[in-house]
Order: C-alpha cells, then structure tokens, then sequence
C-alpha cells in the first residue's frame, strides 16, 4: 500500500476512490478526471432513479463503463454487485482514510446544506427536508449510515490486497495529504492518455 509521498509504479487508466460517507470520493474522482483526463461516472448517478427508486440497469451500467478503457469513479455499493465488476477491471484505488472527526463534520454540513437549500441531486432527487419525520430516521438517515460503515474498509483491506493483487492501492489519511498527491501527480506530467499515432509520409 502507498502513501501519498510514493510515487505511482503505473499510469492508471481506470480507477476507484473508496471512502467512507462524507470522505469527498465524488469530488476527488473529478479532480482525477480533469488530472488525468478520465471519464467520471457517478456512481450514485447510475444507481438513483426518480424517487430514489434504484434502476434496473444500474449494474448493466457498470459493467458497460467498466469495460471500457479510461475511467474514474466512486467504490460504493459493494453490497449490491459492484465488487465483482469494479475491482476487476480497475489498476488503482485511492483509499480516503480521513479522520472521524473531519468526515462527520463534512456529512453533516453537506447533508444540512442539501436539505435545508432543497438541492436537487440524481434525476431529480432531493433528500428530506430538514424539518421532515423521516429527515433523520430510517432508510433516510445517513448519519447513522456512515457510523454503521465506519470502518468498512478498514475491516476489508486485507481481503482487497489478497484478492485484487493487481490493484495499486494509495492511502491517503488527511486532506493535506490528498492535495500533496495530486500535486505530486501534476507536477510527475505523467500522462495517462494513449499516445498520439504519427502522421506517416506518403
């Protein structure tokens, strides 16, 4: 497992952001995407219908992007098939191991900010009001969501790093450290796209 201070042994062409709830992984699989010039798929963008109904296609979804070349997005619903598609196919994961305290305080500004502004999410989702029964209780309540998968992948590293060996694993456990790796990318110019074929004299 590397730290955010080693440098990549390969130019990843397909990669995974793991995190716990509130850890950023959306935001860090765009910065990637823009770094490294990937395409980002939402993961929640696949899985959310209207009214938060799951879709259908979500895993036909995931296997269809998973299959092509150069990607980026979110490790989540491991429960519902994704761990037998995404860890497969991709070359790196970036594990967000951030501090208790930093990440709960993250959901719960994004969470009152998207409840209390009515933000609309994935086809046209939103989250309960904040003055709502079921705003902080049950199926909705994703405070208690992220306490119950707290150390989720804590628990599981050891099973990914024997059953993934191929999978180039970089922890990252603070912000700070997020943002010296990625500078650390940009400044490598390592370069993830294919090369450019030479126009042949005839």
């Amino acid at each position: 497992m590397l730290s955010a201070d080693d440098p990549l042994p390969i130019h990843p062409q397909r990669v995974l952001i793991a995190g716990v709830t509130g850890s950023g992984k959306t935001t860090l699989a765009g910065r990637i995407a823009t770094l490294w010039s990937l395409e980002h798929h939402e993961i929640d963008a696949l899985h959310h219908g209207p009214n938060w109904t799951p879709r259908p296609e979500f895993l036909d979804d995931v296997r269809a992007f998973a299959e092509t070349s150069r990607w980026v997005t979110e490790w989540q619903y491991t429960g519902k098939g994704t761990n037998e598609i995404l860890p497969v196919r991709a070359d790196l994961m970036v594990w967000l191991d951030y501090p208790w305290s930093l990440v709960r305080r993250r959901l719960i500004t994004r969470t009152l900010n998207r409840r209390l502004f009515r933000t609309r999410l994935w086809n046209g989702n939103v989250e309960p009001a904040l003055w709502s029964r079921d705003a902080w209780t049950g199926e909705n309540d994703i405070m208690r969501w992220q306490t119950d998968t707290r150390f989720k992948w804590d628990d599981r590293m050891p099973e990914i790093m024997t059953q993934f060996p191929h999978l180039t694993i970089v922890r990252l456990a603070h912000p700070r450290e997020t943002e010296r790796w990625l500078r650390a990318q940009a400044v490598s110019g390592a370069s993830t796209a294919p090369p450019k074929r030479r126009s042949r004299d005839r």
